[in-house]
């Protein structure tokens, strides 16, 4: 009897698990059936929506459809104006709204300048740098990784805008990051100036075989979010080596660094990057210091930081890379004996003109600069033979004098221009451009 218990019972746990296997069986055919509905549902939908697609007159994709879409052409235009001296007109453009948006418009305002300049330019300098486009390129996106988003974005709406390739532009913004270039840089504010505005004077000492002197645009942004600021530059170039924002800020830059030096650090922004985003986001030295002092380095520069607005002064500073990370970064305020160039210092004024002979100007004017004398004073101490475009800003009042090389003549030759950003109306409807700027 037991015999048969023990049997019985195993006939019955046999059956037990046989009929849990065959409800598995059943679920899973059940779960297979309903995927492959869905799958069908989803394919049919596919296909529905292609054919709607193609009923209202697009395309399905195949291999000639582009693998991305461009975004929508803003609908603004950029306001041009011009201005002329010594018998030479250059493009003033006023750009608004995003950087893409700011971008496409100066791209499309000067087209024909930079179809013209941007692609000679690459090619050549590429050959005079041995180095390929495709490394210019790669030495842009490797610099551009530690940048502000935004001048990537209006480099985007450049190439867009003009119908070039993003790839040329990229290229060509490389070329101030491997070319070794000198320039000088004077401020002078307060008791150095007979108004007591802040002056800033920017060189711009680097090659004239470039030939960008020959495609001048001075860009006035004014950003949906952000500080109106003026560039004075170039056909096709974004960055900023030099520039004044509404709130006084003003930069100048010098380069130290010679070509035995390279390859130079690129894993870093350029500082014709976080010149932007200074010009973009400082409200005060002090904001603009903070901004700098979060960048890491490239290579050896000099630069000269100005406020007209808030603070009304400026420093100078040597940003040197590579050295031990205690002495990279030198910052001399005004009359200061650790300057560099002490004694030759002098309150309210810092300078650096690699030795070319500024002070004894600056020590006989002090008290009377203002921006004719310092335009003087630019034209004295260029390098001759490289000197491509001269700037001095009257950073309080927000005015500025320009002078671009031009056929033989270098800036320190040519007559300047001049630019008052609180009265520009390059859309002629009456009101000043910069009307929402405020101090």
């Amino acid at each position: 009897m037991v015999q048969y218990e023990v049997v019985t019972a195993a006939i019955v746990a046999g059956l037990s698990r046989r009929r849990r296997l065959a409800d598995v069986r059943r679920r899973l055919l059940s779960w297979g059936m309903i995927v492959l509905l869905m799958a069908s549902n989803v394919m049919a939908a596919a296909q529905q929506k292609e054919s709607q697609i193609t009923a209202d007159g697009g395309a399905p994709q195949d291999s000639a459809t582009p693998a991305f879409a461009l975004p929508p052409k803003p609908a603004q235009r950029a306001g041009m104006q011009v201005s002329t001296a010594g018998g030479r007109s250059i493009p003033i453009v006023v750009v608004r709204g995003t950087p893409y948006e700011m971008g496409y418009q100066l791209g499309r305002s000067t087209a024909k300048q930079i179809r013209e300049f941007v692609p000679r330019t690459v090619a050549a300098v590429s050959a005079e740098l041995d180095v390929s486009v495709e490394t210019l390129q790669e030495a842009w996106t490797r610099s551009a990784a530690f940048a502000d988003d935004r001048v990537e974005q209006e480099i985007a709406g450049v190439a867009d805008g003009a119908g070039v390739p993003l790839s040329q532009l990229q290229a060509l913004h490389a070329l101030p990051l491997l070319m070794p270039y000198s320039c000088s840089s004077i401020a002078a504010w307060g008791d150095a100036t007979e108004d007591g505005h802040l002056y800033q004077t920017r060189n711009l000492d680097w090659s004239l075989e470039v030939g960008a002197h020959e495609f001048p645009v001075i860009v006035v942004y004014v950003p949906d979010r952000g500080i109106p600021h003026v560039v004075p530059s170039f056909a096709g170039m974004v960055g900023a080596h030099t520039g004044l924002n509404a709130r006084g800020i003003a930069l100048s830059e010098m380069g130290d660094a010679s070509a035995r030096e390279m390859p130079y650090q690129v894993h870093a922004p350029h500082f014709t990057a976080f010149f932007r985003t200074m010009l973009y986001d400082a409200n005060s030295l002090s904001e603009a210091m903070e901004i700098f002092s979060r960048q890491p380095l490239t290579k050896r520069y000099h630069y000269v930081f100005g406020d007209g607005g808030t603070e009304v002064r400026a420093v100078k500073v040597r940003a040197h890379s590579p050295e031990p990370t205690d002495q990279r970064v030198r910052i001399w305020k005004d009359n200061d004996p650790t300057d560099e160039f002490a004694p030759q210092v002098l309150s309210c004024i810092v300078y650096n003109d690699e030795g070319r002979g500024a002070f004894p100007t600056l020590q006989q004017q002090h008290g009377k600069l203002n921006g004719e004398r310092l335009v003087a004073l630019a034209n004295q101490i260029p390098i001759k033979g490289g000197n491509v475009v001269n700037i001095v800003y009257d950073a309080t009042a927000l005015r500025m004098w320009v002078s671009y090389a031009h056929t033989d003549q270098e800036a320190y030759q040519r007559p300047y221009h001049f630019l008052d950003l609180r009265s520009l109306d390059s859309d002629q409807d009456g009101e000043p451009d910069l009307k929402l700027v405020t101090r």
